[in-house]
């Protein structure tokens, strides 16, 4: 058994049967792309002198590095690393990147490998090394005064908010719903959390990534040396290139500056919900311009019933029939939990005074707008020139809202597991940008739940409001030993995406297996972002190693030899 990626207990045994219990199909050896045996062994014998043979794994070590959610896996499809190898510092990461040059041998990197339900730690491309930076994993720096971290990519937001409250630091990191993933991983793949500082990329401030030669570059103030600004100013003299390390294959980030949000004397959990599907266009044109003009100055996270269900239990429990939940009987459902068909949950936090001020102005607009919403506010607060200590906030109104982590998310994988037991929960999502209009994002929800239901599936959703955009995230969990649930999943992404393609819309993250998909919607001037790019790629990458297909960049090498491309 490979050693444990967590020193907690209770993420390391999740973690551990997360993947193992995954497994329907014994794991299968295969070697990197037009890499002969005998040079695979070779460079493996490397990897190991440089970072200990305990921490190169092969056969079925790999447990762990492999997508616990595939979809393809019983049909042989699944995508497979050659190897892990899991370097502990810049000196070990350097060296094995130059043996991944010398054999041609292409690395796909992750931090911690939890971008559950877009892949996970599974490569684009089969037989890639496994590149685990989760040993990587110091705190580098936290100020208390400037509200800010620096961090290498195997320290987790839990890992953090514990250093915080050990050194007793009045700072609050931005987590997102689970606490075990890597703060740099989650930053550079665009993923968002709840606090002020919630989108964690407009965040970030100071990057230090390593090259393809091994060569090592940072940005903005942090290239400075000695700067004291290195983390405090996103200015900078010449071009701005952190962006080129987010969603990326330029570089490894090795390591991230990234700012957090200063411990307040209040926060307030907000609650807002309204009966009907069709409320979504209230809730949206009565939020988002709120969202604009800075009277709710950090996200509105919004979910459906559906989603709500999906936390209390297994469907068969509440619908035993097949085919979508009536709407009777989501009103039914709906009537015994008290809450709303559209719920929203929101933070205010600052000064007491100026918190009770939001949201006196906010009860104004809603009794106004939203006449048939109910909204709650309940303030924690302590004294003057005090800091709230986020852990006096019950977890029912704060947990990641006050930036606590935890593993709330995980259970709602389970949703459509059988009632009699059994059975392996996934998911798989289509999570499109929408512009923040009532309008347009009720006619999404009606076209999502026509889609969903077509095949059996209820329309199981939430989103995320930030000033202009909405986030919507239309989750599809299921059984992955069902294989009606697998076909049905495939069909309603590929009529999603399709029925976004119509409108303009395109996702913000994605899964391995549809990088291209996605990455085709760039295509103004006959694909000219993606070309600027590949030159990128290829000037800095000329042997291709680095996480080759990330986002649909590929390098020359395989977008040149059809060979290569029957390892996709």
């Amino acid at each position: 058994m490979p050693l444990p990626i967590y020193t907690d207990l209770e993420y390391q045994s999740t973690h551990y049967n997360l993947f193992k219990d995954s497994i329907t199909v014994p794991l299968e050896p295969v070697l990197p792309p037009d890499v002969t045996r005998y040079a695979f062994d070779t460079a493996i014998m490397q990897y190991m002198a440089i970072v200990g043979h305990e921490q190169v794994l092969q056969g079925d070590n790999l447990v762990e590095y492999i997508d616990p959610y595939e979809l393809g896996e019983a049909e042989g499809k699944r995508k497979m690393p050659s190897a892990a190898v899991r370097p502990k510092n810049v000196e070990e990461l350097r060296k094995v990147l130059k043996v991944s040059n010398e054999y041609n041998i292409p690395v796909w990197t992750f931090s911690i490998g939890k971008n559950l339900g877009y892949g996970g730690p599974a490569p684009r491309v089969n037989g890639s090394i496994a590149l685990d930076l989760h040993r990587m994993n110091k705190i580098i720096e936290i100020s208390g005064e400037y509200a800010y971290a620096v961090v290498e990519p195997g320290v987790t937001f839990t890992d953090l908010y514990d250093y915080c409250v050990k050194h007793k630091l009045k700072v609050w990191p931005s987590v997102p719903s689970l606490g075990w993933g890597s703060i740099v991983g989650n930053t550079l793949d665009r993923g968002t959390g709840f606090t002020p500082t919630a989108t964690h990329h407009q965040h970030l401030c100071g990057v230090e990534a390593m090259l393809a030669n091994g060569d090592l570059v940072r940005t903005g103030q942090f290239a400075v040396s000695g700067s004291p600004s290195s983390h405090l100013s996103k200015f900078t003299f010449g071009p701005s290139i952190e962006g080129l390390f987010l969603q990326s294959n330029l570089g490894i980030v090795t390591k991230l500056g990234i700012w957090l949000t200063p411990a307040p004397q209040a926060y307030m959990s907000c609650t807002f919900d309204m009966p009907d599907f069709e409320d979504v266009e209230t809730i949206v044109d009565v939020f988002g311009p709120l969202r604009r003009d800075g009277l709710l100055p950090n996200t509105v996270y919004v979910s459906n019933l559906v989603e709500w269900l999906g936390m209390m239990g297994k469907r068969e429990e509440l619908w035993p029939e097949a085919g979508a939940i009536p709407e009777w009987r989501l009103k039914e459902l709906q009537k015994q939990l008290g809450i709303g068909y559209w719920n929203a949950k929101f933070g205010l936090y600052g000064a007491k005074d100026v918190v009770q001020a939001h949201f006196n102005e906010l009860k104004k607009i809603v009794a106004k707008k939203a006449p048939k919403g109910r909204l709650n506010g309940d303030i924690f607060s302590t004294e003057d020139g005090e800091t709230l200590d986020p852990t006096s906030v019950p977890e029912q109104q704060g947990g990641f809202f006050v930036g606590v982590p935890s593993l709330w998310s995980l259970p709602m994988v389970k949703f459509r597991l059988p009632k009699k037991g059994g059975g392996i929960g996934a998911h798989y999502d289509y999570s499109p940008i929408i512009p923040s209009s009532g309008k347009t994002v009720l006619e999404w929800v009606k076209t999502a739940k026509k889609v969903c239901e077509a095949e059996g599936f209820d329309l199981f959703c939430d989103f995320f409001m930030h000033e202009r955009h909405v986030i919507f995230v239309n989750m599809m969990t299921f059984d992955k030993t069902n294989i009606a649930h697998r076909q049905a999943v495939q069909i309603i992404f590929r009529n999603l995406f399709e029925e976004g393609r119509k409108r303009g819309y395109s996702k913000y993250r994605s899964h391995i297996n549809t990088m291209d998909l996605v990455a085709s919607l760039y295509d103004f001037n006959d694909h000219a972002y993606r070309r600027f790019i590949e030159t990128i790629k290829d000037a800095l990458d000329p042997n291709g190693i680095l996480s080759p297909g990330k986002q649909g960049i590929w390098p020359k090498r395989f977008r040149q030899n059809e060979k290569l491309k029957a390892h996709l």
